[in-house]
């Protein structure tokens, strides 16, 4: 291989590699969490943190309306 070809591999190689670091920096960002307070299971106990974070991302998975979805899942707000 000669030397030109050499340069133009490695200049494909780093803008290759550089398109693929930006493209998961969308991935990545995470949305606010909104507010558990005011939220209870249908067994009337409060979420655990860990449990409205996961509800709450599958609601952000789905879109729409998010206190739609938490309903749809089983949470109810307290009035």
């Amino acid at each position: 291989m000669s030397d030109r070809t050499l340069q133009r591999f490695a200049v494909i190689a780093v803008l290759a590699l550089a398109g693929c670091s930006s493209a998961d920096t969308d991935i990545t960002a995470e949305a606010p969490l909104p507010d558990a307070s005011g939220w209870r299971l249908s067994s009337g106990k409060t979420p655990t943190k860990a449990e409205f974070v996961a509800l709450a991302a599958s609601c952000q998975d789905r879109g729409g309306v998010f206190d739609d979805c938490l309903t749809d899942l089983g949470l109810k707000r307290l009035p």
